[in-house]
């Protein structure tokens, strides 16, 4: 019993022994632990500034490569497309005609811009364009991530940097590219005012469409120039540059419109914000109608006027044709597109009649002058047994409208389709005369008419020249299609009527008095013919001038030539149906005409049916 005490008491000293060596082991551990705290406590101002001293060193060295490059970064020159520019062509009212060039871009003046539609874009694309450095840091980040990430395509940058990227760097989506495309941008923010950089970026911003600046935007979307924009209208088009290939089909797709009319309300209500219109504007105003898209094209009957309109532009500036459509020029025709257009789809219609058909129901563009009406049945009263050519024949016409004393020309119908037949027949064909000018017989004529007369196959321009010169008591004035040329809001020439005497003023009066007399109306009127070939029909008072000539040739089929056809007996209506509706459509009159009913010089004394009703 006493051993199995003192075992117990011996095992109870042995526990009580462990514990306290457990206890010294915590205590140890607890001064290494606060060793540590005061040690740390005691380098820590030490520590903190080394690491301040390394990150200083970082930034130092970052800024230093950062100012090096600024210093070493150069803006460059805008590339060669940028540079480029279209020139364009409209009529005598402004209206568009179409454009010459390889990019459809011309470069205006910040001045023609209205403030409200550089404010939209301002709105659409970067609020804080006039007070940022020409960067935005969030925006650089942003690109930075998506491009590290795998990302899509982010947008934010500034106007600054997108100037940068569309006028002067590839649209490559590297780091160096987006930090090269930053420098510059600092640079320019820096070394040009914010209106220089609002002025480049709106002349070569993409806005769909092919345009390529405001300007052409304006025309592509709207039909009118920068300068009338309404506010709608502006803010509609900065609404476009965020997606332009997206939006450009707005106004012939229903959702595409939806879309963008969400974010034009939402440009709208931050002009309005920002005080850049008024409350009252931004109540006013509606969603602007845009034009058809995709467009026709201009290989129709607008590009034998901008044949014209380009060569003589060219000559009158002293360059060749390639240098004038890159050179951004706006040329101001003499033409009146709505009579030219009026006058293709009156001798489209009158190429459509028939034989015998009755062409008192026929539908057109506006009712007919009852005159021409009854043109048209005493044309088709009479008819020949084989009067219709045989084999296919194409029949041209030809319309030329011009004002007499100071040349202008208005109509230049010079056939159907230019990309089937660029020649003009109006200007360049050589049409055969016959008695087309009979009356100018014996008539000593001056400079440039000497000789016409004889000519045995004018242009039917050069035959209403003559005629206008009559017109105009004997003043000869030299037709041209180009009223004014400017570029960049400068006037570059502006025509003044050529003018010079080409026939006395009596041998005009005479010749007027005649055709006057002959016709019984209000217009001198002259019908010609060259057999069954050709058909001129010619009609002038004071303040136009007005031929149309047709003739016919079997078609060239392979290596067979084209050769002269007659004419189909409908000629005759068809030329009076596109005189009259032509002349109506520029003088606004065609009451009491009736040169049906006028001797025709082509047929025998006394016989006074047209030449083409009676084969």
């Amino acid at each position: 019993m006493n051993g199995t005490n003192m075992d117990m008491h011996t095992n109870g000293g042995h526990g009580r022994h462990g514990a306290g060596g457990r206890g010294r082991v915590v205590a140890g551990l607890r001064r290494r632990l606060v060793r540590r705290r005061i040690r740390i406590r005691r380098t820590r101002g030490r520590r903190l500034r080394r690491a301040i001293v390394v990150l200083l060193t970082v930034l130092a060295h970052l800024v230093g490569a950062a100012v090096v490059a600024y210093h070493l970064t150069k803006i460059p020159e805008p590339h060669p497309e940028t540079a480029m520019q279209s020139t364009v062509f409209v009529d005598d009212h402004g209206d568009y005609l179409g454009r010459r060039g390889p990019v459809d871009r011309q470069e205006i003046p910040l001045s023609q811009v209205p403030r409200y539609v550089r404010e939209a874009v301002i709105a659409a694309e970067n609020r804080s364009f006039r007070t940022d450095t020409g960067i935005s840091p969030k925006a650089i980040g942003r690109a930075a991530w998506s491009t590290v990430s795998g990302g899509g395509r982010q947008g934010g940058s500034t106007i600054t940097q997108q100037y940068v990227k569309n006028a002067l760097l590839s649209p490559e989506q590297s780091l160096s590219r987006k930090a090269r495309e930053a420098l510059i941008a600092i640079k320019l923010d820096r070394t040009r005012s914010k209106d220089e950089i609002l002025r480049g970026y709106l002349n070569t911003v993409y806005f769909g469409r092919g345009a390529a600046g405001i300007q052409s935007a304006a025309r592509n979307y709207f039909g009118v120039d920068a300068e009338d924009l309404t506010v709608s209208q502006g803010a509609a088009l900065a609404s476009v540059i965020n997606i332009p290939s997206y939006y450009e089909k707005a106004g012939s797709d229903p959702k595409v419109t939806a879309k963008l009319v969400d974010r034009w309300e939402w440009v709208l209500d931050a002009m309005a914000h920002s005080g850049a219109i008024t409350s009252a504007q931004r109540a006013a105003a509606r969603f602007p109608a845009f034009r058809f898209y995709p467009p026709g094209d201009t290989d129709g009957q607008r590009q034998y006027l901008i044949d014209a309109a380009a060569s003589e532009a060219a000559d009158r500036l002293g360059i060749t044709e390639d240098q004038l459509a890159r050179g951004g020029y706006t040329v101001r025709t003499t033409f009146d597109l709505t009579a030219q257009d009026a006058t293709a789809e009156l001798a489209a219609d009158g190429a459509e009649k028939k034989t015998g058909e009755q062409t008192a129901g026929t539908k057109t563009a506006g009712k007919r002058a009852a005159g021409e009406k009854a043109a048209e049945e005493k044309a088709s009263e009479v008819t020949r047994p084989g009067a219709r050519p045989a084999g296919d024949v194409r029949v041209h016409t030809a319309v030329v409208a011009l004002v007499p004393g100071d040349g202008a020309v208005r109509v230049l119908y010079g056939g159907a389709d230019y990309a089937t037949q660029p020649f003009n027949d109006a200007r360049d064909g050589a049409v055969e005369a016959g008695t087309a000018l009979q009356p100018f017989s014996g008539m000593k004529l001056l400079a440039p008419l000497t000789g016409l007369a004889r000519t045995a196959a004018p242009t039917p321009l050069r035959l209403a020249s003559a005629y206008a010169t009559a017109a105009a008591q004997g003043v000869y004035a030299t037709p041209y299609t180009v009223a004014k040329i400017t570029r960049a809001g400068r006037t570059l020439y502006e025509a003044h009527p050529r003018t010079r005497t080409a026939m006395t003023p009596d041998g005009a009066g005479l010749i007027t008095k005649f055709l006057y007399g002959r016709s019984g109306a209000a217009v001198a009127t002259h019908t010609g013919a060259a057999g069954l070939r050709t058909l001129w029909q010619t009609a002038y008072d004071e303040h136009l001038t007005l031929t149309v000539a047709l003739f016919a040739e079997h078609p060239a089929k392979g290596k067979k030539a084209a050769l002269p056809a007659p004419l189909p007996y409908t000629a005759e209506s068809r030329s009076l149906f596109v005189s009259e509706g032509v002349w109506s459509k520029i003088v606004g009159t065609a009451e009491g005409h009736d040169p049906a009913a006028e001797p025709n010089p082509g047929l025998p004394t006394g016989q006074t049916k047209p030449i083409l009703a009676t084969r």
